[in-house]
């Protein structure tokens, strides 16, 4: 059995994590780390993560970044692998990831479904074959998000524009700019609200004609499944950064 330390185990996707290891053959939970932490469970849960006393196989993090970067830092110390499923961080933290994926293995994804890193395949060879369209992206999210845009569609258009050899400029905010939209440009736009898990629409606009793919989540346990899917991969890798890509 692989032993899990769950971070941010009592957030949402924590829980969605934590019941898919307790029906799993494969994983067991040795203990979880959330900031606040109100319920009575069969294994420890800390709010500080210097007070972990057990040695876990794999870590895997659904939280904020800041408890990311702590959960990372005790990763690296006891040289255990990191499924790294937060998202928004800043350059600095991400900095730091790549720097600390050369000591222990660190699985990094901002989204960990698997249509929706076909979907990135798929708009890339879409991206070269309609050069001529403008590129916009769409995502919704519930109203309690914390981070726009999403990491999943920061995925979306990293992949666009490196099948474009990295020639495109993401714009995110038209309110204040006074000119016709230029050709370089990606749009990308952020709706919050209601209980959205997730929808994201890559558009592309022609003379006359709109190509729209559009992925939408319906339950935040397929995220889940795809973390324990890494983290599976991840405990026999060396050190080194690993994404979806690896894993498909």
């Amino acid at each position: 059995m692989i032993k899990v330390l769950i971070n941010g185990i009592n957030g949402r996707m924590g829980q969605e994590v934590l019941k898919q290891v307790i029906s799993s053959n494969d994983f067991e939970v040795c203990c979880g780390v959330d900031k606040f932490n109100d319920k009575e469970t069969d294994f420890p849960i800390y709010t500080d993560v210097n007070s972990v006393k057990e040695i876990p196989d794999v870590i895997i993090d659904f939280s904020v970044p800041e408890a990311s970067m702590n959960i990372l830092e005790f990763a690296k110390d006891k040289k255990i692998p990191a499924v790294i499923s937060t998202t928004g961080f800043s350059d600095e933290q991400i900095h730091t990831i790549v720097e600390y994926s050369k000591l222990i293995p660190i699985f990094r994804s901002g989204n960990m479904s698997y249509e929706i890193n076909i979907m990135a395949d798929i708009v890339a060879k879409l991206a070269t074959q309609l050069k001529r369209s403008d590129i916009e992206i769409i995502e919704t999210h519930h109203r309690n998000k914390l981070d726009a845009p999403s990491g999943t569609a920061l995925i979306l258009a990293d992949s666009i524009n490196e099948a474009l050899h990295n020639r495109k400029d993401y714009q995110y905010n038209r309110h204040s700019v006074r000119q016709k939209r230029p050709d370089n440009e990606i749009g990308i736009h952020s709706i919050r609200g209601g209980t959205e898990v997730g929808k994201h629409t890559v558009m592309f606009l022609g003379e006359n004609e709109k190509l729209e793919i559009t992925h939408t989540v319906t339950s935040r346990s397929i995220f889940a499944d795809g973390a324990l899917k890494a983290a599976k991969f991840l405990v026999d890798q060396n050190a080194e950064l690993y994404n979806m890509k690896d894993l498909i």
